[in-house]
């Protein structure tokens, strides 16, 4: 046994707790017998412990023992453990160095290369507070992301630092599709009751701000509106519906709350914009396909718009004939 990790492992078994003490005894065992793969799933077990996250607990399991196995833990294992040491470095330019020194240790491992960018990025975002820097990181980990296989836990780690990013920079569309990906990669169970409130409510209100974003079938059969049910946000989940059905009159009533909204209020006009095409669009789809011409005045009517914005330079007669694509 290597003798600074013999003499960690001693003062961990004599200095810990019962229950700890007893997993370090397991996990000396383990090394002696080079049993790597066990002593990997041993250590991701032990960087859990709630007596390890104290202080610098996990830094100093990480220098002492893990180490010297660099070279034989599973590289998606390491670079997960890493995740976890650098939450206990005071200095998020310290976490970065710390996690760029392990890349070329994991770096013929796609999942666990991606990993480590995103950790990278996620002190970034978080602790340093640097936006664009973060975008660029996230942008070339896209790429190896794009070549893995199927979903992975790191794909929802991806996505979910994503629409992190897109919320603080106020993408509201680029947010909505981030975020949808990110539920798409987990199960919602593993969420507890307030971050699924939280993820319904913000994907909401990006679907109703977001540029470009007119179908919301995906969002109202997604199960996480279920959340919002019996929240002081209900109210959201019937906006959407509302906008779905291109329904100004509810949307009009229903002011009193979503006006209480500032992200809303402050786009009351686009808001206004987005359902009165949502209206028509739904006026268009709703007859047969042979007869799709609208009336200027059948659209003020339905719409609440003036005849005269309705008709634009004063031409009379049937609005163009509608496409017949999707909506």
């Amino acid at each position: 046994m290597n003798s600074k990790v013999e003499a960690y492992l001693t003062a961990k078994k004599e200095n810990s707790s019962a229950e700890l003490s007893k997993i370090f005894g397991e996990m000396e065992e383990l090394y002696n017998k080079k049993l790597w793969h066990q002593l990997t799933l041993a250590l991701l077990g032990l960087v859990k412990e709630p007596a390890m996250r104290q202080g610098t607990e996990l830094i100093s399991l990480y220098t002492n023992l893990i180490a010297e196995l660099e070279n034989k833990v599973n590289p998606l294992s390491l670079a997960q453990i890493a995740g976890e040491v650098i939450t206990q470095h005071a200095d998020p330019n310290e976490a970065v160095t710390f996690v760029e020194r392990i890349i070329p240790k994991v770096r013929d491992h796609q999942e666990a290369r991606v990993l480590s960018n995103v950790l990278i990025a996620q002190v970034t975002l978080s602790r340093l507070e640097d936006q664009a820097r973060t975008k660029k990181i996230l942008d070339e980990t896209e790429k190896l992301l794009d070549e893995i296989d199927g979903v992975t836990p790191v794909h929802g780690k991806f996505y979910l630092l994503a629409s992190e990013l897109h919320c603080r920079t106020g993408a509201h569309a680029e947010y909505y599709r981030a975020a949808l990906r990110y539920l798409g990669c987990i199960d919602l169970q593993d969420l507890d009751e307030e971050q699924r409130v939280k993820q319904a409510f913000y994907l909401g209100l990006a679907a109703l701000l977001g540029e470009g974003i007119y179908n919301f079938g995906e969002l109202l059969a997604h199960p996480i509106l279920e959340a919002l049910k019996g929240s002081s946000s209900e109210w959201l989940r019937d906006l959407l519906l509302a906008f779905n059905e291109g329904n100004i009159n509810k949307f009009e009533t229903m002011k009193p709350q979503w006006s209480t909204q500032p992200d809303l209020l402050a786009k009351e006009n686009q808001l206004r914009e987005k359902i009165r095409l949502l209206c028509l669009m739904e006026m268009t789809f709703q007859r047969k396909a042979w007869d799709r011409q609208l009336t200027f005045g059948e659209i003020a009517r339905e719409t609440g718009l003036p005849a005269s914005q309705v008709e634009g330079d004063g031409d009379e007669g049937p609005v163009t004939r509608a496409g017949e694509g999707d909506h």
